[in-house]
């Protein structure tokens, strides 16, 4: 697991809001609370660990976003986010 960490931890990258719209436009943005780390998040899902995602969605820790959430941030489309890449998600947490 440590491996998948060590890689995750190197894509961890900061992105414009501008940059994550097409990705949201084809549902593959996941919402990661800042209670948690996106890079921890990232290797729960890389390793299939389904137990523990299911329990932070049902923790509402982790979520697609919502409506309210996409207005706001198309209307600041210079709005950074750390993002991480775990195919076919990008998981984002604001920056």
């Amino acid at each position: 697991m440590s491996d998948v960490k060590a890689q995750l931890t190197e894509q961890l990258a900061e992105i414009e809001w501008s940059d994550l719209i097409p990705h949201a436009q084809r549902d593959a943005v996941i919402v990661v609370n800042e209670e948690l780390s996106i890079v921890n998040v990232g290797v729960a899902i890389a390793n299939d660990n389904v137990a523990l995602v299911q329990q932070w969605i049902g923790q509402k820790l982790i979520h697609k976003p919502s409506f309210d959430e996409l207005s706001d941030w198309n209307s600041q489309p210079g709005k950074k986010f750390s993002t991480l890449i775990v195919q076919p998600f990008v998981l984002v947490c604001a920056a």
